[in-house]
């Protein structure tokens, strides 16, 4: 806190305090929602399912563990508790993976877990649309994802481009899966 009495508060307009509190009310309901329906049909959590969707992601299902968990939007803690949760149901298994000097952990998902995770799809993607993309235009599905890119990266630049990097590496395996472009090429260690 600032000893600097001197310095002007700038308060929130009427505009801007409405905008606030509805983003507040939006960052608290959609998680809520989404894990709710995440654990009651496949008994995974939002958090759980972030983790398997990411590592579903690249040829080989891994991730370094540093990497995933700003990709799953948790801290190392978090993640290698969910990761040990994981790895109890067989989803997740643990691997060290070293590249020339470099040693890292990374998660692995398996079989099994990417059969978890396809069969959890559809019912989130259906909670998705429900909640946010059958509510929006496409125009306001374009600025949701620039206001909130921009929100992100002001908040915690490092997701951001961890969250950048994960979707160019969607689209290039998408393009690729059509025949149109290249696969795409992950970071190691």
């Amino acid at each position: 806190m600032s000893d600097d009495t001197t310095e002007a508060v700038p308060w929130l307009d009427s505009e801007e305090r409405a905008a606030w509190m509805t983003l507040i009310a939006m960052l608290m309901a959609l998680p809520t929602a989404i894990d709710a329906q995440l654990k009651r049909d496949s008994g995974l959590n939002f958090f759980e399912y972030s983790i398997l969707a990411s590592l579903s992601q690249p040829d080989d299902h891994a991730v370094q563990m540093s990497n995933l968990a700003m990709l799953a939007g948790g801290s190392l803690s978090r993640l290698s508790h969910a990761v040990s949760r994981l790895e109890r149901q067989g989803y997740v298994e643990r691997r060290t993976n070293t590249v020339g000097e470099s040693r890292c952990i990374e998660a692995v998902l398996t079989r099994e877990g990417m059969a978890m995770l396809e069969a959890a799809a559809p019912d989130h993607v259906r909670e998705a649309r429900r909640l946010v993309f059958d509510r929006l235009s496409p125009t306001q599905v374009r600025q949701m994802q620039r206001i909130a890119h921009e929100l992100a990266a002001t908040a915690s630049p490092e997701a951001v481009k961890a969250i950048d990097l994960a979707i160019e590496m969607a689209d290039q395996a998408e393009k690729a899966a059509a025949g149109d472009g290249e696969p795409p090429s992950f970071r190691r260690c």
